[in-house]
């Protein structure tokens, strides 16, 4: 039986764990996006600086900034930081998926 106080560890993942089917795609264009706004905010640059910079539209600074990444591909956020000096290294592992337990399998 379980309580309202109990402890549910999430998997690392919270589009996994959300139940989303492209969790991993849409964890590493979150990173990415995050980086971005860290890169844009270490360096203090406006959406417009940062078009000046990289040539990408002010615009999809502005929607990265409010996580609107729908209309961004991985290569595409790669591409963002490039630009901003950021060389970016990926790294694969393949592995079987363990897939998280139920919520009626964590209160069992």
């Amino acid at each position: 039986m379980s309580d309202d106080n109990d402890i549910i560890r999430g998997s690392g993942n919270v589009f996994r764990d959300l139940g989303h089917p492209d969790a991993d795609k849409e964890q590493l264009r979150a990173l990415l996006a995050a980086r971005i706004i860290s890169v844009l905010d270490e360096r203090n640059l406006t959406g417009r600086a940062a078009q000046e910079e990289t040539g990408i539209a002010a615009a999809d600074f502005s929607r990265i900034r409010k996580a609107n990444l729908g209309r961004f591909t991985i290569d595409r956020l790669m591409t963002i930081l490039a630009g901003l000096g950021q060389e970016v290294e990926v790294r694969v592992d393949i592995h079987a998926r363990r897939h998280p337990p139920t919520r009626a399998e964590l209160h069992a």
